[in-house]
């Protein structure tokens, strides 16, 4: 009975914790979609009532089929691991194509495209939430409208500079400031549709069909504007690994769902009433006493749905750094229980200056609202394709279930994605150039990475002869442990092989250690270190990690010891090899991207940093390198 309850106290916790951090983005959407398809946005729709109930009845069967079906009853059971999101899935559609290079590349660029465009959308979803929020000014104090933008910037500026400290302290409030959150939703919501009730006949699918048979170019347009309410959909797949399926799947459908409909059937009965509330239908819903706290609670509620943004730029930036697609970043751990929370200082400024740009070059929600879409509805269209790859491949449906089911998804990513782009002259080529600047500098440094390898792979002596030569010519031996990382586990090192040119001494004990990341998010702690004993006291080590795994050498070079490698940590040096890189018109790469890629590599986070090496044990040796 105990054990019973104890599994609904941690299943309720959970849910409730989900609700706080899962579903800010999609939650804050009645905020601003209704205005930006009837009132501001960049093709608003006529005020009559089949534009209306066909709008309407467009949202509530957006949210059932791209919410409810495509993300929580299928996508979200494709997990690697109990780990969601474009990385764990570019990397579960990699591991089942193992052995075709072709597949692989494919993969592989669609996985970038989809995690740019969510870095363009991370841009966009703070800015025009906590502006569509302090908007309300508008309607409660019209002589308050030139604080909108200040005071939007500074919530920001705060938001922020709080990320250095971590979301614990903050967290626990999360949840129960959605909770409040959604309540308040369904309860206007349902005011609202008690004056008019006729407004949920717009739950009749048939009346989003006659809207496209009557008007439709003026339908398809209006795509555009109804994609905002799930934008942030992929939050719920992104952050299974933190909460798990179920209480994802119990908060949507007993509390989000609910009044996220409630709430959009109540502004369209609020406009159906009273046309000239379309410039603002969410606040407009409220009586006038409670306008000053409703903005304030608008507020939280955007910080909070930010903060999840936020927190997702800091996971998906630090997989694909692990994966080899981003340069070493300093990664700051804010929580000693909770390795998921981490720091990225590179990234969160980075962000906050993208944001704070948009806020001011665009200075509204409804200027924001026609960048809004192209992100998200590109990463739902990355998201359908490698999910396809993961039905056939790993779960074994046949090419005509999965063609049938892919194809249903794609026709709705593919409309979406295809009404934003009439939003391009608007400003919906801002996330493009955003998605097209992050795609450039990734790959480059992908394909850098590579031919960088190569060329000091192809440059190296191989290991075993060299250490016949060793053996057959022993140089003086010195006491203590020297620790050479090295990417390629058969050749010599270059920092070996200056060490013994310039200090003609071999320490007693010589590792030769290899990091690998590998496609799954945690690699299991008995496979973490593999020793290999070579003669003459040399040893291969080869380290594992997943894509979200917390490197630590110094603690994992502990379990050497069962496979008998003893290495004390106060008598052990790391090598480090730094190489000085030269672009040249050798093949392999354009010369503006080899340039682009040694700026990378230049202002990469130190080796030392990245695996949690003790500073005073690093030697580092430096050589040029013209590839």
């Amino acid at each position: 009975m105990s054990q019973l309850v104890n599994d609904k106290t941690k299943l309720s916790a959970l849910t409730l914790a989900a609700l706080g951090v899962v579903f800010g983005d999609i939650g804050t959407s009645p905020l601003y979609t209704m205005q930006m398809i009837f009132s501001t946005g960049s093709h608003p729709v006529p005020l009559t009532q089949a534009n209306i109930f066909g709008i309407l009845s467009l949202i509530f069967w957006t949210l059932i089929m791209v919410t409810s079906v495509k993300y929580v009853a299928f996508i979200m059971q494709a997990d690697n691991r109990g780990e969601g999101g474009i990385m764990a899935l570019l990397a579960l559609t990699k591991k089942s194509t193992v052995g075709n290079e072709k597949k692989q590349r494919l993969i592989g660029l669609l996985g970038i495209l989809g995690a740019c465009m969510f870095y363009a959308d991370g841009m966009i979803t703070p800015a025009i939430s906590v502006l569509s929020a302090v908007e309300g000014l508008e309607v409660a104090a019209p002589v308050l409208t030139p604080l909108i933008l200040p005071i939007s910037l500074v919530v920001l500026f705060a938001l922020f500079l709080a990320q250095s400290k971590g979301t614990n302290l903050v967290g626990v409030f999360f949840g129960p400031i959605m909770l409040l959150w959604f309540g308040m939703l369904g309860v206007l919501g349902v005011h609202s549709i008690l004056q008019n009730t006729t407004i949920l006949h717009a739950l009749n699918p048939m009346f989003a069909i006659h809207f496209f048979a009557v008007a439709p170019w003026l339908a398809f347009v209006a795509l555009g504007g109804v994609v905002l309410c799930v934008t942030g959909a992929e939050a719920l797949y992104a952050d299974m690994g933190h909460f798990g399926g179920y209480p994802i799947r119990l908060a949507w459908y007993g509390l989000v769902l609910p009044t996220l409909v409630l709430n959009y059937f109540g502004q369209g009965a609020l406009i159906l009433s009273n046309p000239e509330t379309a410039k603002n239908p969410f606040y407009l819903l409220a009586p006038e006493w409670m306008l000053f706290p409703l903005i304030a609670l608008a507020t939280i509620a955007t910080v909070i749905a930010s903060q999840a943004v936020i927190t997702g730029a800091f996971s998906i930036s630090r997989q694909a750094l692990q994966l080899g697609y981003l340069p070493r970043m300093h990664v700051e751990h804010t929580s000693e229980s909770q390795e998921g929370q981490i720091y990225m200082p590179r990234v969160n400024w980075g962000l906050m200056l993208a944001v704070m740009a948009l806020v001011i070059g665009f200075g509204s929600s409804a200027n924001l609202g026609a960048a809004y879409g192209i992100a998200v509805t590109g990463n739902m269209l990355t998201t359908s394709v490698l999910a396809g790859i993961v039905f056939h491949n790993i779960w074994g449906w046949s090419k005509f279930r999965t063609g049938a089911l892919v194809a249903l998804f794609l026709v709705i990513d593919i409309a979406f994605f295809s009404a934003n782009i009439l939003k391009i002259p608007d400003g919906g080529w801002v996330p493009l150039v955003i998605g097209t600047v992050i795609f450039i500098l990734m790959f480059t440094w992908k394909a850098g990475r590579t031919l960088l390898y190569e060329h000091l792979r192809n440059e190296a002596m191989a290991l075993i002869p060299f250490i016949e030569a060793i053996g057959a010519h022993p140089p003086a031996r010195v006491p203590g442990t020297a620790l050479f990382l090295t990417p390629n586990a058969d050749g010599v090192p270059h920092a070996l092989l200056h060490n013994l040119k310039h200090n003609k001494v071999l320490h007693e004990k010589i590792v030769i250690l290899t990091v690998q990341f590998s496609n799954i998010p945690h690699a299991p702690i008995e496979n973490r270190v593999d020793v290999e004993v070579l003669p003459h006291n040399f040893y291969k080590v080869s380290m594992r990690y997943g894509f979200k795994d917390e490197p630590d050498l110094p603690r994992d070079l502990l379990l050497c010891a069962e496979q008998g490698l003893v290495l004390d940590a106060m008598d052990t040096s790391f090598f480090i090899g730094k190489e000085i890189l030269i672009a040249s018109e050798k093949p392999g790469m354009a010369l503006w991207r080899k340039k682009i890629f040694i700026g990378l590599f230049r202002s990469a986070e130190t080796i030392t940093n990245q695996f949690n090496l003790p500073p005073n044990r690093v030697v580092e040796l430096g050589s040029q390198v013209t590839f």
